[in-house]
């Protein structure tokens, strides 16, 4: 049984291809990435349960990837670093990293480091409730009336945004940063056809959502009284 996902994040591939064989020997299945754009996409899509994220990386660098992914997640990291100044350790601690390794490193020492991350990690969440509509954040699922519900990782992170605060109101413009990233050059447009899309998925009438609402001049907002 898996004891896990792990997103291993470097530019040399002989590095994520040694952690690769480690982790996976010691049980947990490994999505590999080699730049910082790879990194953001898989990780939003794949929900790990924990990041190995190198600190140079070409492109958007492991600094910036780690600021983002704090801004929407609080998956682990464990920042990898060729550097040893105490100030590239602490910059990355700073913005959320739950630890670092300074290369070169050994991939025991690495499989160690994340296990004892995950230890400390806080338990999975209790699955959100809207009436019939379950939304299990961990296991990156929708079901409707026991059902599992399809959905993109564009549409999951559009619900996952809104659910998370359930009666609070959101502007397009925010929904598409939330989904789509801050350098996405889609169109806020684009969130209503997600929207559209999202609500023939979950809502027993998407003509008349009770969950997914419109808020005139705003853009978007859920509801529907969580139960757990």
């Amino acid at each position: 049984m898996s004891q896990g996902r792990i997103l291993v994040v470097d530019d040399e591939r002989k590095i994520v291809e040694s952690c690769r064989l480690y982790l996976e020997h010691a049980g947990f299945k490994v999505i590999p990435a080699y730049d910082g754009e790879q990194a953001l996409a898989a990780a939003r899509a794949s929900r790990p349960d924990l990041i190995v994220l190198d600190l140079m990386l070409p492109g958007v660098d492991g600094l910036e990837v780690c600021r983002r992914l704090r801004a929407e997640s609080a998956v682990p990291i464990l920042m990898l670093t060729a550097r040893s100044t105490e100030s590239d350790k602490l910059a990355g601690l700073g913005l959320g990293a739950d630890d670092y390794l300074t290369k070169p490193f050994s991939p025991r020492e690495l499989v160690a480091r994340v296990r004892a991350i995950l230890r400390r990690a806080p338990p999975a969440s209790v699955p959100l409730r809207f009436g019939a509509l379950e939304i299990d954040l961990e296991r990156h699922e929708v079901r409707r009336a026991g059902a599992t519900v399809a959905l993109t990782p564009r549409e999951f992170a559009l619900l996952e945004a809104m659910a998370r605060s359930p009666g609070r109101a959101f502007t397009r413009a925010r929904l598409l940063e939330l989904a789509f990233g801050e350098d996405s050059e889609a169109l806020e447009r684009t969130v209503d056809v997600h929207v559209m899309n999202l609500r023939r998925k979950i809502e027993a009438d998407p003509a008349s959502p009770v969950h997914v609402v419109t808020v005139p001049g705003v853009g978007y907002r859920f509801e529907g009284g969580r139960s757990t």
